[in-house]
């Protein structure tokens, strides 16, 4: 019998986790003498009291969301791929290359065939770590790590000698064609008769809640899901069950790597519109605290996202508007990962306690 219920674990433990990550925080803006209610407020209405505010929420939460359902469905398999920043800049290169070098005549084609190049090129940066972990023993935490330092200078190497236009200073390619620009979410909302500020956010956001939906059918409602699970539990039972551990290892890790690389097409795609140094801005390493708060399910995925989106942005306007240095707000960002993530067992001891001794009295 499970010590608590579903939904305590689900819901209960994440929200203790986010209040008691919110009080420290207070705390910390009290201490260098700011209002904390003012700071509460300030982010809040930066992040959720205007169109503009919600777009750039949703477009950093559409980045958030293509890692964090990378990282959970190779947690599932009890996997932990770290390397989420490295496969979505090599990502980022295979979309570059498809919108750079193929003429396409609308963006809906664009789209499909962008993805498809992003999908592939962040896979086969996760099979490498994943061939080394499967076949030769090499731990994936150490592999996929060491992975975003190669992709940086891969990336770094190709902007610099290979795509960057004829005189040209920065390094970045160049625009890409009008036919692969993407609808922004206010070009969308327009023919409703709905007003939405033009920010980045754009149609990749409808790609990854569709990515969330297909995950969660693949992990629990599929054949391969079973086996990916039953991994995860338990390498000797998998194998007792004639599952190969090899097999489940790389498609895992290909599936992981093809969801970070399709961040790509919410950031380089949708939002540079051509591909530059540090287009990722650390949303792989975000991914892992939003599937450790989202409890590697999809739909946790999607809130913890929007609540990643809404500190990112709600944070940019506190550091604009008010005296608290842009340090802090990574401060607060990392309280919520500690909590949620590394204190997470704080939370959940007292309360399985609590639930096993209710369950002793109404016995």
């Amino acid at each position: 019998m499970e010590k608590m219920p579903k939904w305590a674990d689900v819901v209960l433990i994440p929200v203790i986790s986010l209040f008691l990550a919110a009080i420290i925080s207070a705390l910390v803006i009290l201490f260098i003498g700011e209002s904390p209610t003012e700071a509460l407020t300030l982010m809040v209405n930066g992040a959720l009291g205007s169109t503009y505010g919600w777009g750039y929420t949703l477009y950093y939460a559409t980045n958030f969301l293509f890692t964090g359902l990378a990282v959970a469905i190779a947690a599932h398999a009890g996997l932990f791929n770290i390397g989420g920043e490295g496969q979505a800049m090599i990502g980022g290169l295979g979309l570059a290359l498809v919108c750079l070098y193929i003429p396409f005549p609308h963006w809906t084609i664009a789209l499909v065939v962008a993805a498809l190049g992003a999908g592939l090129f962040g896979a086969a940066w996760a099979a490498i770590p994943a061939y080394l972990q499967a076949k030769r023993g090499s731990h994936i935490v150490i592999t996929t790590i060491m992975f975003n330092f190669i992709a940086a200078a891969v990336l770094n190497y190709m902007l610099v000698n290979a795509l960057k236009p004829k005189g040209a200073m920065d390094p970045a390619t160049a625009k890409f064609p009008e036919s692969t620009q993407l609808p922004s979410l206010s070009e969308m909302l327009a023919p409703l008769g709905i007003e939405f500020t033009n920010t980045p956010a754009n149609v990749t956001l409808f790609v990854g809640i569709a990515a969330c939906v297909l995950i969660w059918g693949l992990i629990w409602h599929t054949p391969l899901g079973h086996e990916i699970r039953a991994l995860g539990k338990s390498e000797r039972g998998a194998v007792y069950a004639g599952i190969s551990p090899v097999r489940t290892v790389m498609i895992t890790m290909l599936i992981s790597g093809a969801l970070c690389g399709l961040m790509a097409i919410n950031n380089v795609m949708g939002e540079a519109e051509r591909l530059v140094l540090n287009a990722t801005e650390g949303a792989g390493f975000i991914g892992i605290a939003v599937a450790l708060m989202g409890r590697n399910h999809p739909f946790g995925v999607f809130l913890a996202a929007i609540l990643f989106g809404f500190l990112y942005q709600g944070g940019a306007e506190l550091a604009l508007w008010t005296n608290i240095p842009s340090e802090l707000i990574v401060v607060i960002q990392a309280l919520v990962i500690l909590f949620t993530g590394a204190l997470d067992h704080m939370v959940r001891m007292p309360l399985e306690k609590i639930f096993i001794a209710f369950r002793k009295e109404n016995a």
